[in-house]
């Protein structure tokens, strides 16, 4: 999509996210089992938003930190309550240096809600598996959330009703290259008095197998895979999947520093 960067997506969604996506995850479970796995440590959330669930984490006394490109959704986090329990880091979630991912180790990495799909590239997804290898500790653990890709599912473009109400009507179009697997569409949302608000996003999937490859180039092995965050068994016919990783050789550098 020309014009879209890494912080699109958090520009046009941040005054809506929290009202959007609500109940897209039981938060109560999804934070009782990342700080299971933490167990204790210190915690890093990779796109971490408003913090949805990174706020929660810090509530339960544990040190979290959060990284996003967007500036905009930052500012919601911090204006939450408890919102500066949160250590906030601006920058790309894929990178290394000053621009990219804290400095660790960290018991838990998270990447949660498809949001490793945000990052446009195989390239990047992989720097991102062994930038978050180089900051965990070495019984660490990395989880990702995301869906299960469709092979049969229509490509064709489409339009749909999001919501409708008295004053706003919120429509959805969206476009998929299955070739690229990329996917890449607008909330288009209109109020009576507000006028119109184009919201972009866009996003470059992977399948299971195509992460744990990057995963296992990362030094990476699957210790669980769940359906969800309750421990929901996964099977063939899971429509989204939460793995856990853990380190089993020795760190490498990203792929485009070899």
């Amino acid at each position: 999509m020309q014009g879209y960067d890494d912080a699109t997506y958090g520009e046009g969604f941040a005054d809506v996210y929290d009202d959007w996506y609500r109940d897209i995850s039981d938060v109560r479970t999804t934070v009782a089992t990342l700080a299971a796995l933490a167990s204790g440590g210190r915690v890093l959330e990779l796109g971490v938003g408003t913090g949805r669930l990174a706020v929660p984490l810090a509530a339960e006394g544990l040190e979290v930190h959060g990284i996003d490109s967007s500036p905009a959704m930052l500012q919601r986090l911090a204006a939450k309550a408890g919102g500066d329990a949160v250590h906030q880091t601006l920058g790309d979630m894929s990178g290394d240096g000053p621009q990219g991912l804290p400095a660790g180790p960290f018991a838990l990495v998270f990447i949660a809600y498809n949001t490793i799909f945000g990052l446009p590239s195989a390239e990047r997804q992989r720097d991102c598996f062994h930038n978050v290898a180089a900051r965990l500790a070495s019984d660490g653990l990395f989880v990702v959330e995301a869906f299960v890709p469709d092979p049969t599912h229509d490509a064709s473009p489409r339009i749909a009703v999001r919501s409708l109400t008295v004053d706003r009507v919120v429509l959805g179009v969206s476009a998929a290259d299955p070739s690229e697997q990329k996917a890449h569409g607008q909330y288009i949302d209109i109020t009576e008095t507000g006028g119109v608000r184009l919201r972009p996003w866009s996003i470059r999937w992977a399948t299971i197998e195509q992460l744990d490859e990057m995963a296992a180039a990362a030094g990476f092995v699957v210790s669980e895979r769940w359906e969800s965050f309750d421990h929901a068994p996964f099977g063939p016919d899971s429509a989204r999947h939460v793995s856990v990783y853990r380190l089993l050789s020795p760190r490498r550098p990203p792929a485009s520093a070899r």
